[in-house]
């Protein structure tokens, strides 16, 4: 029989298993599990040991879905190794669930492709550590509810006690305990017999059982037990463990279960349900709405801290206090003003200063995004939330050392953030156009698909619970979260996801929505939206999330394309900005819709915001238009913007109100001394000295048009418009000092880098790279090689490194220089790293060796000095 014909031989390893794989799978292995690439394994070995360590697998077993889970469980209670048929019994029971066998093979091929499952179908091995965490053990129960099998609970109980064990159950004595405790398991899972054993026992004992057959299965007893206990423990139905505890074995119980691992199997995730359906374009409209909303939003926090915000707490973050003020000034909760304020940090547009008074203020990046057009500065703010990993809804909890988390502050980073967030749109995304989804069942699938991520932290507990509990949850609030931040952000519309939110994943339009843009190529109105083309779409929603989140993420191309499509799709839907106002004569005017930039600023100067809402209230007071002039426009300035920009004649009070501001404006002066006072009319310096309001700025006169204070420039300009004197600040050289709104900025500050959950996943260069070194590492680990006389065949994957003196490892290598022939070296580099190579030697001179080699692919130089040792390639069989 030739070697073509030979039947593949069962791996007898994880190595093995992993030998006999493609590249492809191989890089699938890689992907999912990135942990396992850094640093690049030596070879097949060393990464088939690195994917059984314990941490490796508690973080590949963290990202199975709940029926991959549940088979793994099942592995661990069954024999090791377990054929296929004895796998899908355990799942499916006696009677039959007709959804775990269509969903089994996709179970046990995810496990084999996590290198958490090899060999054959016919010999299952789950992997040592995954066996160790999931199997049932006092200090660790298994999900599964079963305990230790008859072997193991029997293991230190004494040999009388087996025999008398195995008499009472009326099978004949053995002559040693491992035959006995054969004898015992052969009945107990024996279904026919098992029944004929259960049957003679009376019913009370038979509660006992029941009780404990889903799990615990350990019990406490006293030292004279009852007589329906005594029934079961002289028949070994139930077996001691230790003083006062017993314990219902695995083979009992599965017969009492129906062969069943689990209470229940869930092998197909749970539906998310639909709790309303809209029309489309309402909810394209009505999520519009809100992205306006939205942009408003950050725009009135960041103006409101132009002039510099609230001060950076010593522990970093905003401090209660400002939060509750930012809340009043948003006019908002003070969670969702937490959200605002996280949003606009997570898109670069806020940071602190890193003054010594550090503060909090707008960065240059401010500027920049207020220029662009609004559905871009939108999809900004959209991008930047999809994949920030700080989670604003954490901010007023406590962190492990019971400190308050605060906005801004440390300690909100949760990695699985941004995966939740996306997760949950796609399954949104998988309803029909214009619904809503029902949370409930979201956070139900979300559990489904990482059961072991039901608490916080569990993955860095190593816990393996099945999860099915787990309370108020991490990802369940992350859920909850993202339902509600989509819904104010405007990525959905009454709770269903619109067409612009949908765009921002990356996903093509649903085909209704494209048959409407069909139609309507060329944008008429608000209701039309432009097509836009997406990349490929995304694993379908209704399938199981798959084994990384990284893996649904776009990359940073592919959100620019994904986020331009999604800024051309709500555009239309955006009001346009208006030129103009309406001036009324109690001093308002009203904005009908979203103003213009240089309108919008200059207006916000001017005037106060009374009210938001569809229409803006403006009101005009001596206040807002001395803050005006302060920045350095004139009365004739203010008087023709006012003319340009209203649709309805300026109102006489107002030009009245401005007049008289203008007139006062700059009649008194301000400057440095501490501070001064000057002004030509002298009568008025010394009503200012009357008025007994003054008495704190410590003022006297210096000359009859001079008042020295003993306040600082800033404290006398604020106490003297209190007092109803509009003065105004002048430099050193006596100009008059113009302050404007958007003067304070932070330097350039980058938005804050997203905190990856674990190793970053390799790309597609990296894969290959890896995966031919760990290839050509292999080829040198196991290639044969031809013994030395007097030795036994070296054969291949010894492991060891070749061992020869400098003479024989010089003449070796001379020699093969000559006949072309490859050698195995042992090879100790700089740092000390031994490896093993295979190398074709092309010149040997000045202590150095250059040689083609087939590990690196490429052609290197080593000194002499640090190979250990040279052995010739055994000829290849025909």
């Amino acid at each position: 029989m030739s070697t073509e014909e030979k039947p593949a031989a069962a791996p007898r390893s994880l190595a093995e298993a992993l030998r006999g794989r493609g590249d492809a799978e191989l890089a699938a292995l890689l992907r999912s599990r990135p942990d396992l690439v850094t640093p690049v394994p030596t070879d097949l070995t060393q990464l088939a040991t690195r994917a059984g360590t314990r941490a490796s697998v508690v973080r590949a077993l963290d990202r199975l879905d709940l029926f991959t889970l549940q088979t793994a469980q099942a592995l661990a209670v069954a024999a090791d190794p377990a054929p296929y048929d004895e796998l899908l019994g355990l799942l499916a029971g006696d009677e039959g669930d007709r959804a775990v066998p269509a969903a089994l093979p996709g179970a046990v091929r995810t496990l084999r492709e996590q290198a958490l499952v090899w060999g054959d179908d016919d010999r299952l091995r789950l992997v040592r550590t995954a066996r160790e965490l999931l199997s049932p053990s006092p200090q660790h129960p298994s999900p599964t509810g079963l305990g230790p099998t008859v072997r193991e609970a029997t293991a230190g109980m004494s040999p009388g006690r087996i025999q008398e064990i195995v008499t009472t159950v009326g099978l004949p004595s053995t002559h040693d305990s491992v035959s006995a405790v054969a004898e015992l398991t052969g009945l107990f899972t024996d279904r026919e017999r098992m029944a004929e054993l259960l049957a003679e026992v009376p019913f009370e004992s038979l509660e006992v059982l029941e009780r404990l057959v889903w799990g615990p299965p350990y019990g406490q007893v006293t030292a004279d037990p009852a007589t329906r206990l005594r029934r079961l423990l002289d028949r070994g139905l139930l077996l001691p463990t230790a003083p006062g505890t017993v314990v219902l074995p695995r083979e009992v119980a599965l017969h009492l279960r129906g062969g069943r691992a689990h209470r229940t199997v869930e092998p197909v995730p749970p539906p998310v349900g639909a709790a309303a359906t809209h029309p489309p374009q309402v909810v394209d409209a009505t999520a519009a709405g809100q992205a306006y909303t939205a942009l408003a939003t950050v725009e009135e926090l960041l103006k409101d801290w132009d002039e510099g915000g609230p001060a950076v707490l010593r522990s970093g973050g905003l401090s209660l206090r400002d939060l509750k003020r930012t809340a009043v000034a948003l006019d908002v909760t003070e969670p969702v003003a937490a959200f605002w304020v996280e949003l606009a940090y997570a898109a670069g547009l806020l940071a602190s200063d890193g003054e010594a008074d550090e503060r909090y203020a707008a960065t240059p990046a401010y500027d920049t995004w207020r220029e662009r057009p609004a559905a871009e500065r939108w999809t900004t703010l959209a991008a930047a939330w999809l994949t920030a990993t700080r989670t604003p809804g954490l901010v007023g909890g406590r962190d492990a050392k019971d400190h308050t988390l605060s906005a801004l502050g440390p300690g909100l980073d949760r990695s699985a953030a941004p995966e939740v967030r996306r997760r949950v749109l796609t399954l949104l995304a998988g309803l029909p156009e214009g619904a809503a989804p029902d949370a409930g069942s979201v956070t139900e699938r979300l559990r489904w698909e990482r059961p072991l991520r039901a608490t916080d932290g569990a993955a860095g507990s190593g816990s393996t619970g099945s999860g099915t509990g787990g309370g108020d949850a991490l990802r369940s609030r992350l859920a909850r979260w993202t339902l509600t931040e989509a819904e104010m952000l405007g990525v959905t519309g009454r709770g269903a996801l619109s067409a612009h939110g949908r765009a921002l994943l990356g996903m093509p339009a649903p085909k209704a929505h494209a048959e409407r843009t069909d139609r309507s190529p060329e944008p008429t109105g608000p209701g039309d939206r432009l097509p836009v083309h997406h990349r490929p779409a995304i694993p379908p929603p209704d399938s199981p999330a798959p084994s990384s989140p990284l893996l649904t993420a776009l990359t940073p191309a592919e959100q620019a394309a994904a986020s331009a499509a999604a800024a051309r799709l709500l555009a239309p839907q955006l009001p346009e900005p208006l030129d103009h106002v309406l001036l009324q004569a109690d001093l308002t005017a009203v904005a009908p819709g979203p103003l213009q930039r240089p309108l919008a600023d200059m207006l916000g100067v001017l005037a106060d915001v009374e009210s938001k809402g569809g229409a803006t209230v403006y009101r005009f007071t001596p206040g807002s238009v001395r803050r005006a002039l302060d920045a350095g426009r004139a009365a004739t300035d203010l008087h023709a913007f006012l003319a340009t920009h209203s649709r309805t004649p300026v109102p006489q009070p107002l030009t009245y109100l401005i007049d008289d501001v203008a007139r006062r404006h700059g009649h008194l002066r301000v400057g440095a001394a501490s501070a001064y006072v000057r002004c030509d009319d002298d009568a008025m310096l010394h009503e200012i000295l009357a008025d007994k309001r003054a008495a704190g700025l410590g003022l006297r006169r210096l000359a009859p048009t001079v008042l020295a204070a003993q306040a600082d420039p800033a404290g006398l300009l604020e106490g003297l418009r209190r007092m109803g004197f509009a003065p105004a600040a002048e430099s050193a050289e006596g100009d008059v000092l113009i302050t404007r709104a958007d003067a304070r900025r932070t330097p350039p500050r980058a938005a804050p880098e997203p905190v990856p959950e674990g190793p970053p996943v390799p790309d597609d260069t990296l894969l290959a790279a890896a995966i031919r070194a760990v290839r050509a590492g292999d080829l040198a680990s196991t290639v044969p090689r031809k013994a030395k006389a007097g030795e036994a065949d070296a054969g291949a994957g010894s492991g060891e490194l070749p061992r020869t003196g400098s003479a024989e490892t010089l003449a070796t290598l001379q020699a093969a220089v000559l006949t072309g022939e490859s050698l195995w070296i042992g090879y100790v580099n700089a740092e000390g790293a031994a490896s093993q190579r295979v190398i074709a030697p092309v010149r040997v001179e000045g202590g150095f060796v250059t040689a083609y080699d087939h590990t690196a692919d490429e052609v290197r130089t080593y000194p002499l000095h640090r190979i250990t040792g040279v052995a010739e390639l055994a000829d290849e069989e025909n």
